[in-house]
């Protein structure tokens, strides 16, 4: 049974996102809202009563444009009637629709907009809304709102579907599984780990190619869970200039006990950097750590001697920062097309974030 309308109130006013991975670009659907909150106007209130009746009576059809716009109108508090109108429209005879629009994706934007993961979760496995979200940016709109939440199990449960449905003729589409592989390295168990690495072999015996994220994601979980050597293995079909391939690399190898080789990564970096280079190949403060840990513990007085000198070197070139892996393995992935320009007067805020923000300036004021 659907959450009622207190309940999904109360989720609207006190959630908010902490953390994102993907940039959802919600700029198509935040224009959209706009022009028909336009449109209108004052309208809005005696169109979703008219909706309701509508959902109500069998005799009565939702139409495209009628799902279009409430999508497009709803706040926290019409969701009930959206998930309504949503199973009526799915359930109408196919023959009788001459509009091919496609509504998973704007649907899944509206979840997001408005911050409601349960909601969109509970609408995207409803058996009554099968084949309604079967287009791949609908599964990463969804992953990403249960990623924000940190809803990691049920991605879990999405990921399995996205698996089965084979979209686009691909088990394992690269956005999905960096969503997976995310999840799996913020809740950093045992069990996460072994789910990680079947997805990693399973793709591996398929001949899918991990993209760069996907193998930091993999490894840093396995440097977090005692598994250097999965860790240099995920990364050797990556490009070693990245730094985040660079730091995995020099950790792992620090902590199988090659010290030889993780100096070497250290080296190779001030023989190709410059100190006029503005893009600087550099190292995190914790992977010095943690090769100077390996360092000590190999207990050689000429490769204590090397590190020095080269920490020294690394620090004068200023190629030694305070950023983490963790910042980088999960820092939010932003689509390398221009986004169209942001229309005027339109939050930008996920719900509960704006409301916070109302409240924050009515008591300045």
């Amino acid at each position: 049974m659907f959450v009622n309308s207190v309940k999904s109130l109360k989720l609207c006013d006190s959630r908010f996102m902490v953390t994102r991975f993907f940039h959802v670009t919600q700029d198509g659907y935040l224009q959209s809202r706009k022009r028909i909150k336009e449109q209108f106007s004052h309208l809005t209130d005696n169109f979703k009563t008219k909706m309701k009746d509508f959902v109500n009576e069998s005799k009565n059809m939702i139409f495209t444009e009628d799902l279009k716009n409430m999508v497009h109108l709803a706040e926290c508090t019409d969701l009930h009637l959206v998930l309504n109108m949503i199973t009526k429209f799915n359930d109408q005879n196919t023959k009788l629709r001459f509009d091919s629009f496609v509504f998973g994706p704007v649907v899944m934007r509206m979840f997001y907009f408005l911050d409601t993961p349960n909601e969109a979760l509970q609408c995207f496995e409803d058996p009554a809304n099968n084949g309604f979200f079967d287009q791949l940016i609908s599964y990463q709109i969804l992953l990403n709102l249960l990623y924000n939440n940190k809803m990691y199990e049920e991605m879990y449960r999405v990921f399995e579907t996205i698996q089965q449905k084979r979209l686009n003729m691909s088990k394992y589409p690269k956005y999905s599984v960096n969503l997976i592989l995310a999840a799996c390295y913020k809740q950093n168990t045992p069990e996460s780990m072994e789910y990680a690495s079947k997805v990693w072999s399973d793709m591996i015996k398929v001949g899918v190619v991990p993209v760069r994220r996907a193998s930091a994601l993999f490894a840093a979980l396995a440097l977090n869970q005692g598994a250097p050597h999965l860790a240099l293995e995920s990364i050797s079909m990556q490009k070693p200039h990245y730094v985040t391939i660079r730091n995995i690399k020099a950790i792992a190898l620090a902590e199988v006990g090659r010290v030889e080789d993780a100096l070497s990564v250290l080296r190779g970096v001030l023989e190709i950097d410059s100190p006029e280079q503005n893009n600087k190949h550099t190292f995190f403060e914790e992977t010095i750590s943690k090769v100077h840990c390996a360092v000590e513990k190999a207990d050689s007085k000429d490769i204590q001697k090397e590190f020095q000198n080269l920490e020294r070197a690394l620090r004068d070139r200023e190629l030694i920062d305070n950023k983490t892996l963790d910042q980088l393995v999960t820092s939010e992935i932003k689509n390398s097309s221009n986004s169209p320009v942001k229309p005027r007067g339109m939050p930008q805020l996920p719900y509960g974030l704006r409301q916070r923000k109302k409240v924050s300036l009515e008591r300045a004021a």
